[in-house]
């Protein structure tokens, strides 16, 4: 009943503070498109928005692992694994310019959804060729203007906690345009906030660790899909170094 009750207050406090902040964010969007094309402004805005709710919980106590190491000098493809919705909300808390690639269900979330594409990130609707083509295009264009992309390579969450199978997208993008893949993982987010379900489950640390970026010489000229596997591998030697 306390999670129960806890999770009330905080999925409330969502809502109510997505209200009063997301006209702010219009402001700004009004304010800067003309002269921002990339959005940066509104985008930080974002992050510090999303950041809120991992700040003020107490349960989400959230730490970055070598933020020195992300990739900042020029645009790059960001991939991190996926476990739960959480996920989101810590990696807004890199406080680094990119664009998400998101399902196309989350644009459609009122004021959340509405400030998605405001920022201008990139819609995708799974399962559909004609969507994934006008996704590529979008990513393409988005570098060639300096935004780095994020992208989940496992396309949707695990409910097991255990790596997912990658698919090649990021990958495919990164080669084409030339540009670094930046690997993050991320931990803990699983346990606060299961796949199926909108509980929050107790305090449980979150980490957010940035490993070396991937330089576009060491792949571009690649199969991506030897690229993709080589990158699950090294998530998976991150991730299997937690294990008992």
């Amino acid at each position: 009943m306390m999670r129960m009750a806890g999770s009330l207050v905080f999925w409330g406090f969502v809502a109510i503070s997505s209200l009063l902040l997301f006209p702010i964010g219009l402001v700004l969007w009004l304010g800067t498109a003309p002269f921002d094309r990339r959005r940066t402004v509104l985008h930080r805005f974002t992050s510090l928005w999303a950041s809120l709710y991992t700040w003020l919980n107490p349960a989400w106590p959230v730490r970055l692992i070598d933020r020195e190491r992300l990739y900042e000098a020029g645009p790059a493809v960001i991939v991190a694994n996926h476990l739960s919705l959480l996920d989101i909300l810590v990696l807004f808390r890199l406080q680094s310019h990119f664009k998400w690639v998101s399902k196309i269900e989350n644009f459609r979330v009122p004021v959340i959804g509405w400030n998605m594409r405001l920022c201008g990130y990139i819609p995708l609707r799974r399962g559909d060729r004609q969507s994934v083509i006008a996704m590529l295009r979008q990513c393409d264009r988005a570098l060639a203007e300096g935004s780095s992309i994020l992208m989940f390579p496992e396309g949707t969450r695990s409910a097991s906690g255990r790596l997912r199978a990658f698919n090649p997208g990021a990958f495919q993008i990164a080669a084409r345009n030339r540009v670094p893949l930046q690997p993050i993982i991320v931990r803990g987010t699983a346990e606060a906030l299961p796949k199926r379900g909108f509980v929050l489950q107790g305090r449980h640390a979150i980490s957010v660790q940035i490993l070396d970026p991937i330089p576009a010489s060491e792949f571009a000229d690649r199969d991506p899909e030897e690229t993709m596997g080589r990158v699950r591998e090294l998530f998976l030697q991150h991730l299997k170094a937690d294990e008992p």
